[in-house]
Formats: C-alpha cells, structure tokens, sequence
C-alpha cells in the first residue's frame, strides 16, 4: 500500500544490531541530517531543528510519517531508542484532553460506559463490513442541516487516520502519536487516555468478556491491546508478530470470544536498501481470546515459508515467497463459520499464489480454506523505483493490493456475494458458497499503486457505492476522483458522480481523489476527499447534497490547536444524530491535518 511515484532516499541502508541511540543516529540519520551549517544543500532537517522536536514526534514520523521508508530498515526498539536519543521529552503535552466531570487522569469518571451493542463499533458497523449504519438517528432531509458540533485536535502530531468508534455513549479512538482516546460522545470530554508506544491508526472495538467490556486494537509495531474500556486500564498485550517491519494498520474483528488480528507491514520499503536482504515477511490473521490475551492460533496467508532464492547483484541473499500483507479489517462469515481477509502484492520471487486475493479462514482452526487470487503475478517492492534495482522482481507488478476489507452480503434468490474492491480499479464479486468463484467485475477506474478503490466501499441491501482514487495513474485518460453505484446482484452501474473541482488546486497533497471509505445511512452516502471536502451524496441518483470543507484552522475543546487536511485512510462513522470524521492525512501524497470533527444537526 505504501508504493510512491518517486525515488526514496535512504540516509543508510545496512541493518544494525545495537539499540543505541547515538550510534544508530550516527549510522543511519547522520549522512542527511547534518549539524547546522554542514549542509549546503538543505536535503533534510539539521540536527538542532529535530532535537527541538518531542520523541512522539520523531518516533511518529519513522513509524507512519515522513520518515517512514528509513524507519523501516529499523526494528521497532531502534525506533524507539533513536527517538529518545535526539527527540525532547513530550512531558504533559503529549496528551492534552478537557476532563468529564468526575474525570481525571487516574481515574474512569462519574459516568458509565452505556450498552455496546449499537453504535458503530470497529472498521464496518458489522461483522459483515458493510459500512451501512441502518440506524443512524438521522432522515436524509436532515442531512444538509448538519453543522459542525464540536472538534478535538490531536496535540504533538501531523495526522489524523483512526477510524473512531461509538459505543456506549463514548468515542474510542488512536492518533498518530500513540494515544488512545475515550471521550463522551456528545461533547468531547474525556473519560481515559492510554499511551500506546507508537501509532495506532487501527480502529477500536469494544466487547464484552468475562462480563467486562474490553477495548481491542493494534498499533504499527505490531502489539495487540486489550483495555478495560471502562477505565483505560490495561489488561493485556500481545506482540503478534516478530518481524521487525510487521505493523497491525487496520481493526480487529470478533466472533464468540475471539478477535481476529490482521497484520501488515512495510518490508517493501525496506528493500529499497541496496544491501537489505528482501523479503522474508509474510502476511497473516493471528486469533486472540479476548478476555485473557491468550493467542489461539497464528495462519499465515502464504503457507510456505521463505527459503533463500540465492543472491542479488549486490551480493546480497534473496528469500521468497514473501509480501501478502492484511491491510483490512476481517469480515465474518458466521454462516460458513470462516473468515475472509484481502491481501496485498507480493514483494519478491516467486509472487505468491495467495497475494493479490481474497483468503477464507476457519474461524475455530485457523487452517486455509480456499483462496481466490483477482491478480497474479503482481509483486513489488520500493528497489523497482530505484535505480539499482537489485532488490525488484524479475517481473514486477503494479503493487495492486487488495487494501479494503470484502463486504458480505445477500441477493435475490437466497445467494450471498462478497464485494471485493481494489486498486486495479475493479470491483469483484464472489460467490463466498463457492470458494470465491468470480460472479462479476466492474471496472470504475484505471487503477494503480495508489489508485483504484483504495480503502472501501459501503453497500446497502441493493447497492455498493464506490468511491475513486487513481491519485496517480501511467496516463491519465480521466480525472481522479469520482462516487459509482453499482447494483450488487449483477454489478451494473446505477449512477456515477464525478468529482467536483478542487478549490486548493495547486496547494501540495491537494487532489480531487476519493481515497477514504465510503459510509452509507438509508438514502445517503458520505465520501470524502483528499481536498479535505466531506460530501453527502444522495443514494437514489448521487445528487450532492451537503458539502464541508474541512481544510481549516478549528477552535476545539480540548484547546489544542487544529487544521483540516485530507480525508484518506478513515471514514465517517454515524450513530444517534451524529457523524464522526478524521481530517487530516499526510502520507500517501496527502496534506497533513490533526482534528477529529463532530456533526449534528443544529
């Protein structure tokens, strides 16, 4: 998912053992960021302006920022050590909240947290991952009445990407640097915040075990959580993957006690390094039992480990098969009792025949059931933009991840599709009762590394709605952007809207491009854009009908000052007369932002 359209550049590119700070800064970050005066040419940040900035601040950039293609040479406590090493203490300011009344920081607060079987709870409203809230506390007439409630800003960070989720009367959501936030749903109070090591960009879900209700996530260096959600207080916590670039980027799903992890990682960066050994890393769904943290089994989606495949130009050895990461919250087949996840390119020879593709998983077991590749052949890594070129495949690919989670639903005539969108720009249909059988494909756009359907689509009883990226494309034959309907039962398209103008043309990051995931209320669908507008479409004909523009400065309550930027890696969720909505997306070609915004009508 993290491929860019220009050359990384690598301050270093060996691996080194010792956490020290000061050597590795030495070894990896000292070559770029030199001490005031030494570089001429200004490539990057002297030394004295990164020791004014916090260790949150820099840890943040190498995990999921600016910085992250050279952080992932680095294991997490590298990270974590160089930080410390060059970055000031973030002391109080790493986390600024207004208080609950009865609230503190030691403590849960006055009120309970409500029922948590209705709401919006994790990445799709459902186990199916449809992205339809069907009880949302909102007509579409009321729709174009909806103003701007309140807004909290994200203090000591650049981005705004967790999905946040409502249940209980509360919002559960992660930030860039690393907390985790619950807050009262109607005003932005805070109930508890818990300090994560790193980014936690995964949404949180909330289940009860043990008759306690438990706040689930992962963060980027590939830990699992689980949280008293009442109090913040920490129950347990797994690290679920030991490769050094593994990273959880999207929502746990649950089924009868157990959550399903997905785990991702960014490995194909890494192997832009001239002597970095690619790949070895291996997507995968590891199930955890909720109440004790106790890992149940661990089932890589490439069931054949990498082997040595001899040695590059450079000297340096190969392994495969590797790549295949879990970028997408699980889906649920309670039915069949399987799981289904999406998975990425593959990142060296040979590409994997489980890459590219929708893989169904028994629920209880773990084993393979069956699965469906929609691209072969497609492995990538970041050494094919460079160039040397010793790292990249024989025959790369176009990195066409699968990168938003399949949507389980029913047609006419008793049967069930999954709806399966990715960045070629096609969306599939399979038959889940028959090991993923292709039904239909629609073509929407021309898809690309960061293109295509991006990061999800929404679908009512009849009809999936679509949005566009193709931010950047070989030859352009269309603009970005752009909402499709599509009927579900034959994949004919209903409507299309293009995308409008956008108003900062010209500005960096500034695109018309739909990334983010569509959400959907009867009779209206929210996309978003990477222009930073909010749009409400009309779900009869896509008739616009309520716009905001999000790419501005906003007063918040928790007095943190706070800016709009893009609208990418999340999308709104809607419960109880109000819709909830990330701004703020500097990474993949995005403007930064660090605001959560709250809607309601006035």
């Amino acid at each position: 998912m993290l491929r860019r359209y220009a050359l990384v550049l690598f301050c270093a590119t060996s691996l080194f053992a010792a956490v020290d700070g000061a050597g590795i800064y030495a070894k990896y970050c000292s070559v770029c960021h030199k001490a005031e005066g030494e570089d001429k040419a200004g490539r990057a940040m002297p030394l004295a302006s990164l020791r004014s900035r916090t260790v949150r601040q820099i840890r943040k950039a190498l995990d999921s920022g600016v910085m992250n293609a050279q952080g992932a040479v680095l294991t997490a406590t590298e990270r974590a050590a160089v930080s410390e090493f060059l970055g000031k203490s973030d002391g109080a300011a790493a986390v600024a909240v207004k208080w609950c009344d009865g609230a503190s920081p030691n403590g849960p607060g006055s009120k309970k947290l409500g029922a948590i079987d209705a709401g919006w709870n994790g990445w799709g409203v459902d186990s199916a991952n449809t992205r339809f809230q069907p009880n949302p506390g909102l007509q579409p007439e009321d729709v174009p009445k909806l103003k701007l409630k309140w807004a909290f800003g994200f203090p000591n960070a650049d981005s705004a990407m967790a999905q946040p989720t409502i249940a209980g009367g509360r919002l559960f959501f992660g930030s860039g640097e690393g907390t985790v936030y619950s807050v009262d749903a109607k005003i932005g109070c805070a109930y508890w915040t818990f300090a994560a090591p790193t980014t936690v960009r995964a949404a949180v879900v909330i289940q009860k075990a043990g008759g306690k209700p438990v706040a689930l996530f992962g963060d980027i260096d590939a830990n699992a959580y689980g949280l008293d959600a009442e109090t913040g207080k920490l129950l347990w916590k797994r690290k679920v993957e030991d490769h050094r670039a593994a990273r959880i980027t999207a929502a746990a799903a649950y089924n009868a006690g157990i959550a399903y992890f997905p785990v991702s990682s960014v490995e194909e960066v890494a192997a832009g390094g001239t002597d970095y050994a690619c790949c070895t890393f291996r997507g995968s769904v590891v199930a955890i039992e909720i109440s004790t943290g106790k890992q149940i089994w661990k089932t890589f989606v490439i069931p054949d480990a990498p082997v040595s495949r001899g040695k590059n130009k450079n000297g340096i050895e190969k392994f495969g098969p590797a790549g295949a990461g879990v970028w997408s919250a699980p889906t649920i087949d309670a039915k069949l009792g399987l799981l289904y996840v999406g998975t990425g390119d593959g990142y060296s020879d040979p590409a994997p025949a489980t890459s590219d593709a929708v893989v169904a998983i028994d629920l209880k077991s773990g084993s393979l059931k069956w699965s469906r590749q929609l691209t072969p052949g497609d492995s990538w890594n970041y050494s094919c933009a460079s160039p040397d070129r010793a790292n990249c495949p024989e025959k790369p690919g176009d990195d066409l991840d699968i990168g938003s989670s399949p949507i389980l639903r029913n047609v006419p005539g008793g049967k069930r599709l999954l709806l399966v969108g990715q960045k070629s720009g096609v969306m599939h249909a399979l038959d889940p009762d028959q090991q993923g059988e292709v039904v239909w494909q629609t073509r929407v756009g021309q898809g690309s590394a960061i293109g295509g359907i991006m990061w999800g689509s929404a679908a009512d009883s009849d009809t999936v709605y679509v949005p566009l990226s193709d931010l950047f494309v070989r030859k352009r034959v269309a603009p970005p952007g752009g909402l499709f309907a599509l009927e579900i039962a034959t994949g004919k398209l209903k409507w299309t809207i293009p995308a409008p103008k956008s108003a900062c043309s010209g500005r960096p990051g500034c695109s018309q491009a739909q990334i983010a995931p569509a959400s959907a209320i009867p009779g209206v669908v929210f996309s978003g854009s990477m222009d930073g507008h909010l749009r409400a479409y009309a779900a009869l004909d896509g008739k616009i009908i309520w716009d905001f523009d999000t790419l501005k400065d906003f007063v918040t309550v928790n007095a943190v000052a706070a800016r709009g930027g893009s609208l990418s890696a999340s999308g709104p969720t809607v419960y109880d007369g109000m819709m909830y909505v990330n701004s703020g997306y500097g990474t993949l070609a995005g403007m930064p932002g660090n605001v959560l915004l709250a809607f309601a009508v006035e």
